[in-house]
């Protein structure tokens, strides 16, 4: 109830500060007639004076004395009369007003009870808040972000922002957050399983050479990490190891524990590729000429992804195999070499490299 007295009080204040300022009657000006006066006289000296040196005749002083005093007439006529306005001019204005700005007051008061609710008490933020929870979860986002941006080494907030951008389909903001969050606060399996699989989803499905690598990562710190897995199935599927992505898959599935949420995909995913023929099958239904362009579209996919960066050593002797077996001599030496260069410092690799060469007749590549 206080409030509504502090509002009117304020709202009559309003009102008379500009009511008193219109309603008061502009002050009556009335001339001096002494000026005009002391001036006709100084004339009417003038003109007997003239008289006197006989300047001018006396019909001629006499009408100017005429004129004189009609000018001093008329003077005094025009300035006896006030210069303020009239009273009911005043009364008409002074109506105006009150009703003008009594008006606006209560329009306002008739709007708000009929579309306000002025029957239902204030309710708290908290309250609020609660009662709209995606308003709560923007605010928090917001204040996340806010933070980083003058935080930007918090290797622990982009930590949470990053699954938040993930789950929104922000894809390219959750892979550059996973990487804020390994940069700064360290790297974990899970940090580089969920920059996997927001690298993957940034490529529409597709398993990079940059995604490969963050697998590998995630499962050198934890082999049993079940989305580093799942991916790593999805890109044996895509390299054409479908029999592979199975067994994978079907382990990934003997491994999770009762009521995993990741089993249902992974059981809908296995499903469907063992009801997918294989790609080697595939390729032996087609005729001669289009399993050809078939096997070359393969050979050249795998070559574009592994262009990118990264690649393992089984894919590395998969693309020289195949670029040797096409008659692509110079192609599977120029794979030789890259690859010896990004594997180089696995010794392992590098002799099975040198056995392969052996192998497919490239001892050039050595040179």
């Amino acid at each position: 109830m206080l409030i509504w007295i502090i509002f009117a009080a304020m709202t009559g204040a309003a009102v008379l500060a500009v009511l008193w300022p219109l309603g008061r009657r502009a002050p009556a000006l009335f001339a001096d007639a002494a000026g005009a006066t002391a001036l006709y006289r100084a004339q009417v000296a003038e003109i007997d004076r003239d008289l006197g040196r006989k300047l001018i005749g006396a019909a001629e002083a006499e009408a100017a004395k005429a004129e004189a005093a009609r000018r001093l007439l008329r003077t005094t006529a025009e300035e006896s009369e006030p210069a303020g306005e009239s009273e009911p001019s005043l009364r008409r204005r002074r109506a105006a007003s009150a009703i003008a700005l009594s008006c606006v007051p209560l329009l306002a008061l008739l709007i708000y009870g009929a579309y306000g609710s002025p029957t239902i008490p204030d309710q708290p933020l908290a309250a609020r808040m609660k009662a709209n929870p995606a308003q709560d979860f923007e605010m928090a986002l917001a204040r996340i972000e806010a933070h980083l941006a003058a935080n930007p080494t918090d290797g622990k907030g982009w930590s949470v922002l990053a699954p938040v951008y993930l789950r929104q389909g922000r894809f390219d903001d959750a892979a550059k957050a996973f990487a804020n969050a390994i940069r700064y606060d360290g790297a974990t399996a899970d940090r580089q399983a969920g920059q996997a699989e927001a690298q993957v989803l940034a490529a529409g499905g597709v398993v990079t050479a940059a995604a490969r690598e963050s697998l590998a990562a995630a499962l050198a710190l934890e082999p049993a990490n079940p989305r580093a897995r799942f991916f790593m199935a999805i890109a044996q599927e895509q390299d054409g190891l479908v029999p592979a992505a199975i067994a994978a898959l079907k382990a990934l599935l003997a491994d999770a524990p009762a009521g995993a949420p990741w089993a249902g995909p992974v059981r809908s995913r296995l499903e469907r590729l063992e009801g997918k023929p294989s790609t080697a099958e595939t390729i032996a239904s087609l005729p001669e000429a289009d399993r050809t362009t078939a096997i070359r579209g393969m050979v050249d996919s795998l070559a574009a992804r592994l262009a990118e960066g990264g690649g393992s050593l089984a894919e590395w002797s998969r693309l020289i195999r195949s670029q040797a077996v096409l008659g692509e001599r110079e192609a599977a030496l120029k794979s030789l070499a890259t690859a010896r260069e990004r594997l180089g410092t696995d010794p392992s690799a590098v002799a099975a490299l040198d056995g392969l060469r052996n192998e497919l007749g490239l001892q050039e590549a050595a040179r």
